[in-house]
């Protein structure tokens, strides 16, 4: 009997990624959501952390306080574009520790939307299997 074992992709090494279709989501630990989560403007108003009206502030300063508040932990300010903080294990602010789904799914800035067409290997993702739970 030939077992057929999944290779688990390391994050920092995209050679290891796999090839990505949609039926990996349902049977990876959200790898993807240990990755960088690059926001505009327009995505942390969406997500519900910046009024609609502070979109005519300075972006230095709307990313000032939602880093006090620990939303945000970094700006650049050449690009406008605001990265998301990251739990200690590197696990997005937004991902469920118990079942590791997104929990503004419905609200979620375009970069999650859009990956893995867009990213740090296009049509490729960091897939790594859940862990087989065994009964018995």
């Amino acid at each position: 009997m030939k077992s057929s074992l999944i290779a688990a992709a390391e994050v920092d090494r995209l050679d290891t990624w796999q090839k990505y279709s949609a039926p990996m989501c349902g049977a990876c630990i959200s790898t993807c959501c240990t990755l960088p989560v690059e926001v505009k403007i327009k995505d942390l108003i969406r997500i519900g952390v910046v009024d609609e009206f502070e979109k005519g502030d300075p972006p230095k300063n709307v990313a000032k306080r939602l880093q006090k508040e620990g939303i945000v932990e970094r700006f650049n300010q050449k690009s406008g574009i605001f990265t998301l903080t990251r739990m200690s294990n590197n696990d997005c602010l937004y991902l469920d520790k118990k079942s590791r789904l997104c929990t503004i799914y419905e609200k979620r800035p375009d970069t999650c939307r859009n990956h893995p067409k867009i990213g740090p290997r296009p049509g490729y993702c960091a897939y790594q299997p859940k862990p087989i739970s065994r009964q018995g």
